[in-house]
């Protein structure tokens, strides 16, 4: 009989999203967290069948969040700031949390700015709720365990 410590994955649905330290919650979606690299290929000329395949420019997709529209407008503020040609820029996390509620891991970004903004789908036939979406570039994600 085995003994030993169960290891479950965590549950995708119980996450935090945090903007400069503040939890804003209601998000029903956070997608994007990724880091990719470019490969640059170089082929020295005393080899003639091997390329090389060096490091090259590190590229974070945007990070996309979704949740039911509410009353706190201030990721509409911060889109607007940026509308008005005065970017500001801001760090971030995606928390992701355990089944107690406690931080299992953390996703921060930094130096992001909403570059897309998204007003909810209205729709007087059905009873869904109204979601806003946003797109938050950076410049970097690093997971913090």
């Amino acid at each position: 009989m085995p003994t030993g410590e169960r290891n479950d994955p965590y549950a995708q649905f119980n996450f935090l999203v945090e903007i400069d330290g503040v939890a804003r919650g209601g998000f029903s979606e956070a997608s994007g967290l990724n880091a990719e690299q470019d490969v640059v290929e170089y082929r020295e000329g005393s080899e003639d069948t091997t390329v090389r395949k060096l490091v090259g420019l590190k590229t974070f997709p945007n990070i996309m969040l979704r949740r039911g529209w509410t009353q706190d407008l201030d990721l509409w503020l911060w889109r607007k700031t940026v509308l008005e040609g005065v970017t500001e820029r801001r760090s971030g996390s995606i928390v992701l949390l355990d089944e107690a509620r406690q931080e299992a891991l953390r996703f921060n970004f930094r130096e992001g700015w909403i570059c897309k903004w998204e007003g909810p789908q209205l729709n007087a036939t059905t009873n869904e709720a109204a979601i806003e979406s946003i797109e938050i570039c950076h410049e970097g994600i690093l997971l913090v365990e």
